[in-house]
């Protein structure tokens, strides 16, 4: 199999991408896991843990942002409700209201939330997941041993 040498250059002589990279494409992606129970009985946004940094390369990247908590829940038998939302340095990019409305004790599901932000920057921009209890009760995620929330960036070629 011959090597190809974008621009005749050679592997190692290539310190950017070409300028024709079409748009749509994967460029790179930030992960974490959460293994633990993160609780909270806050009525104010309180961090979950969960904080990303990424670096875009170009001010046209978009950065697709997804987070999924397993086990979301509460422990009492009465009313519980919470947010999510995703932070991009201090700016609310994203969020869920009013989750989940239970009676029964130990009730649980997963929460997905998905966003696509445009930070216009180059610059190293944090992300971060944070959430609050709308009703009385504490709210947690990870609620089972095992459970494992996560928290992953994608930059998206603009």
């Amino acid at each position: 199999m011959a090597i190809i040498k974008p621009n005749n250059n050679t592997i190692s002589a290539i310190t950017a991408l070409p300028a024709a990279i079409p748009t749509g494409k994967v460029l790179q992606v930030q992960h974490q896991e959460i293994t633990t129970t993160v609780e909270t009985t806050s009525t104010s946004f309180t961090d979950t843990g969960f904080s990303l940094a990424i670096t875009p390369a170009a001010t046209s990247s978009k950065i697709l942002c997804v987070v999924n908590l397993q086990s979301l829940g509460k422990a009492s038998s009465t009313l519980s409700a919470l947010s999510v939302r995703i932070v991009r340095t201090s700016t609310d990019i994203g969020r869920t209201t009013n989750m989940m409305y239970t009676l029964a004790a130990s009730t649980y599901q997963t929460a997905s939330i998905v966003k696509l932000d445009s930070p216009s920057t180059t610059s190293a921009t944090t992300y971060k997941v944070t959430f609050k209890n709308r009703e009385t009760n504490a709210v947690h995620f990870n609620a089972y041993t095992g459970d494992t929330s996560t928290f992953t960036l994608y930059e998206i070629a603009g």
